[in-house]
């Protein structure tokens, strides 16, 4: 019989709806049933594409002996930690400060008030390598709650205590200056891998707004050090096991140092940003390699990802059917020899072999490898080689494919909208542009509310019940931004000032200019959650600083201007200890040394091709943050066409920034000079 979750719209929450677990969604209602029944909750987050998550939930959630356990003693929370980042954030912290680290699975043991007093990760279901089994976990903490409850009361008003004690250092309301960015790029200089690009060690996550940053600070200041860096990861990368050489798109991460075997979850949120990334590299050089690697991961976006509402899903997972029925990890991508003799014949085969970097004895599992592109001296057919690789497409699409987790999440979209905007508009692919188009209306049609406040999350066009938090805010207004630059519609200007205003009202401290990831309506947790650091995507606070910056930019609005400014105080901070982990906010500081600079491009009449020709050179121009508005001479479309006539009956382009403005200039030349391209 299913449980609570068989209503939840969440995948994640859904594959957990027949468990014989008796679990609950968060809500109210779970801690007032643990304060009726007097026991601790059990909360369990997770999300859909997390192998480990898929590892406890067989091992334990579906175990009835375990599941009785839990439903005596507890009361069972399961949160998609997709749809509720808060939560998840609160925990976490707590989790990462009580054991030094964090993860998924992530399971917390609290009071009936929402007080954490025990955490964990993943448990195994018997005792393993030093880790108690699940099955103990749920007796100690039954033991501890029943004899001891006063003494967990205090420990978890204590670590409450504590985590509300955490303020974050702000800095000041200062913007970096280029001591503090040049002193970023030292400190990404020492932590860079020269042989195989990236930063650090294993695991190795792909950099993408550390990568935005070095291609920003190289554009505003010539340095050859940053582009060297970006240029070089964004090879290595695509040259190895984490990215999909068949289908395109990236997975998640890279378990060694030199990207050959991937976590092989595809996120879109890591698509939508590589995606910008390498076109923004092609931008910055004319690479080849970027310009397809950009291409090929925008489509995998629209083919594999893009729901029928027009929105982009969330994920697609890391198992899938090996074809025995067994659900294992990469099943989908790797390959043997004998599998490529099978599908190619003996002699297509063995050069498939040596061009893909498929051994006799793996590079992944069970003789199984990742394909990549070493690098080698010899040359190959194109031609033949192009054929190799559709036939293994085809054949792999054969294969039961990995499960996708539908669900729209607001902030993804919105990288995924700016991504796919701007490299339709790079590259003359107006189908990318109309996806975007397409993924932006869904966004204000069903996420939107009569006072443009944002859901989290949609499924199969119903619109989920949790509020949107900063990211969304700030990532769905970027998403808007890029499409009127693109587009030269104001309408998408229109709805990005509706979203940036709530940033100003409902999640920023007026006292000191510091964000909030949730807004000051939204439900209190034992903490307001608050991080202007990079994870996964950007934070929350960099990206609300961007959009504030742009949309300011657009408008000449000084309080957006002052808030964006203010924002940034933090990365002052943080940008030359951890320059790792703040890149995207590196990126808007850059832009706010850089003017950034308002760009104007008027002409006769729509459609027309001159025009359209200035309109790309701007678009294409690599100036930090550069706004683009387009419209007819004497449009009221966007404020930046106000006043800007054709000169000499002809279009023209004008650049300002920093309160000055240059000559308009009627030829796409002089305009990529002044834009640095």
């Amino acid at each position: 019989m299913p449980n609570r979750l068989a209503h939840e719209t969440s995948p994640y929450l859904l594959q957990h709806a027949d468990n014989p677990v008796d679990w609950w969604p968060w809500s109210r209602e779970a801690f007032d049933e643990a304060r009726r029944r007097q026991v601790p909750v059990l909360l369990s987050v997770g999300y859909s594409s997390c192998h480990w998550c898929h590892v406890m939930a067989h091992e334990s959630f579906e175990d009835r002996d375990t599941a009785d356990v839990m439903n005596a003693h507890f009361v069972s929370v399961k949160v998609d930690r997709e749809e509720r980042p808060d939560v998840d954030a609160v925990y976490m912290e707590a989790v990462q400060a009580a054991t030094g680290h964090g993860g998924w699975p992530m399971t917390v043991f609290l009071t009936p008030d929402a007080e954490p007093f025990y955490f964990g990760t993943y448990f195994p279901p018997a005792p393993r390598h030093g880790m108690p089994s699940f099955r103990q976990v749920l007796q100690g903490v039954h033991q501890a709650w029943d004899e001891r409850r006063d003494e967990v009361g205090e420990v978890a008003g204590k670590i409450t205590r504590d985590l509300a004690d955490r303020e974050l250092s702000y800095g000041d309301d200062r913007v970096p200056g280029e001591q503090e960015l040049a002193q970023a790029l030292l400190g990404l200089t020492r932590e860079y891998d020269p042989q195989r690009g990236g930063f650090g060690g294993a695991p190795k996550f792909p950099p993408s707004m550390v990568i935005e940053f070095l291609l920003r600070h190289h554009a505003r200041t010539g340095a050859e050090g940053a582009l060297q860096m970006a240029r070089d990861t964004c090879e290595r990368m695509a040259r190895g096991g984490i990215y999909d050489q068949l289908g395109g798109g990236f997975a998640r991460y890279s378990v060694d140092r030199d990207w050959v075997v991937p976590h092989f979850e595809k996120m879109l949120y890591d698509n939508a940003l590589l995606c910008r990334v390498y076109a923004h590299l092609w931008r910055s050089t004319g690479s080849e390699l970027a310009r397809r690697v950009a291409l090929e991961t925008a489509d995998f976006m629209v083919r594999e990802l893009r729901t029928p509402e027009g929105g982009f899903a969330s994920a697609l997972d890391a198992d899938s059917d090996d074809g025995t029925g067994k659900h294992v990890e990469g099943a989908y991508y790797v390959w043997t020899t004998a599998q490529l003799r099978e599908v190619l014949g003996e002699e297509d085969a063995e050069l498939a072999a040596r061009y893909f970097g498929v051994t006799e004895e793996g590079t992944f599992e069970e003789g199984a490898s990742v394909l990549q592109l070493p690098q080698r001296d010899e040359v190959f057919d194109a031609g033949r080689i192009g054929g190799i690789r559709e036939r293994l497409l085809a054949a792999r699409s054969a294969r039961p494919a990995p499960g996708r987790d539908d669900k729209v999440v607001a902030a993804w979209n919105g990288l995924a909208i700016a991504a796919l905007a701007e490299t339709g508009a790079y590259f003359d692919r107006p189908d990318l542009t109309e996806a975007a188009v397409a993924a932006g209306d869904l966004l204000v049609r069903l996420h939107l509310d009569e006072q443009a406040r944002i859901a989290r999350t949609s499924k199969d066009g119903h619109v989920g019940a949790n509020a949107g938090v900063l990211e969304d805010y700030a990532d769905v207004a970027e998403g808007f931004l890029a499409l009127a630059s693109v587009s030269g519609e104001g309408v998408w200007l229109e709805f990005a000032g509706l979203l940036v205003d709530h940033i100003l009202a409902r999640f920023t401290d007026d006292a000191s200019g510091a964000l909030y990831d949730t807004a000051s309506d939204a439900e209190r947790l034992i903490r307001r959650p608050q991080d202007p650091t990079d994870n996964a995507a950007p934070s929350g606070w960099t990206a609300a600083a961007g959009a504030l910056l742009s949309y300011a930019a657009h408008t000449g609005s000084e309080p957006h201007r002052l808030a964006a400014e203010r924002a940034l105080g933090v990365v002052k901070a943080l940008g030359p200890r951890v320059p790792r982990f703040i890149g995207w906010g590196l990126a808007v500081a850059e832009a706010v040394l850089d003017g950034p600079r308002e760009i104007a491009v008027v002409g006769p009449a729509p459609g027309d091709p001159a025009t359209a020709a200035l309109h790309r050179t701007a678009l294409r121009g690599a100036a930090p943050g550069a706004v683009v508005a387009v419209g007819t001479e004497g449009s009221d479309e966007f404020p930046l066409l106000a006043d800007r006539p054709l000169v000499g009956g002809e279009p023209a382009a004008y650049v300002c920034r920093n309160f000055t403005c240059d000559a308009p200039t009627t030829d796409p030349d002089r305009l990529r000079a002044a834009l640095g391209g």
